[in-house]
């Protein structure tokens, strides 16, 4: 046999080879009928379902959240000096009735305002969750998009992810019959200055807020949605404001109270 005709043959085969893998990889790629698989939406990826309506149970910082703090009363926030001047010179007459009332229900603060929430898919990839106290509503964008341009609002831009697994969170998701992946992390810029708290602590325009939230089951059947909250403020804070917030599950609305802002009652 002619060694030249032997070499091309085995180049041909090679190539058809090569091209038999790359149609075959390329329709595994592309999925059955030849559409390329659609990506799955925040919706149909949440490995947790949120929604619902969800209760605050207060168990930390009870004195600052249940009742209005005293003037001055700025413990447990670390303030720099440019903060603990703004908040100690807070006057509750310069906070005038309207659009004012609602510097304590803004991004920074509302998760810590005791009410109740009411959490909703808007779209497929917007997770919604209104508030009954101060009637708020913030929309939890997934996919990374921008903020839009404009003036900054009480609620910013959130933009989400589904992420990994809290520390100390897997064994005892496991143990409740849960999957101890999928915590939701969310960023939360473009912020309208507001209060930290209803005594006139600030935050300013260049905080952010930082949110982990999570599901879980007790063994008794109680579903719990824990929330920690991180807000970094280089105007007010001389290191980011850790705390956090928890919500028990209920059934129905029984008990949704829409009410207006307010800066000087206790809930």
């Amino acid at each position: 046999m002619n060694p030249g005709i032997s070499r091309g043959r085995h180049q041909l085969v090679v190539l058809l080879l090569l091209a038999v893998f790359a149609r075959e990889a390329n329709a595994n790629a592309q999925g059955r009928g030849g559409q390329a698989p659609a990506p799955a939406t925040a919706q149909a990826a949440a490995p947790k379902d949120l929604t619902g309506y969800w209760v605050s149970v207060v168990t930390e910082d009870w004195r600052w959240r249940m009742v209005v703090p005293i003037k001055g009363d700025f413990a447990g926030v670390p303030l720099n000096a440019e903060g603990r001047k703004v908040a100690t010179a807070w006057d509750p007459a310069n906070d005038k009735p309207g659009d004012d009332q609602c510097k304590p229900y803004g991004a920074a603060s509302l998760m810590r305002v005791p009410g109740r929430l009411h959490i909703t898919w808007a779209d497929a990839n917007t997770l919604r969750i209104d508030t009954d106290s101060g009637t708020q509503t913030r929309l939890l964008h997934f996919g990374g998009s921008p903020p839009p341009a404009g003036a900054p609002q009480w609620q910013g831009y959130s933009d989400a992810s589904w992420d990994g697994t809290l520390k100390g969170r897997g064994a005892q998701a496991q143990k409740a019959g849960e999957d101890p992946r999928g915590y939701l992390k969310v960023l939360t810029t473009h912020m309208r200055p507001g209060y930290l708290r209803r005594n006139g602590i600030p935050y300013g325009p260049d905080a952010t807020l930082e949110e982990y939230l999570d599901r879980f089951a007790e063994p008794n059947g109680d579903i719990w949605l824990v929330a920690t909250l991180v807000v970094t403020d280089p105007q007010y804070l001389n290191q980011p404001y850790v705390t956090h917030a928890q919500f028990k599950k209920v059934p129905d609305a029984s008990g949704w109270d829409p009410t207006p802002c307010r800066m000087n009652e206790a809930r």
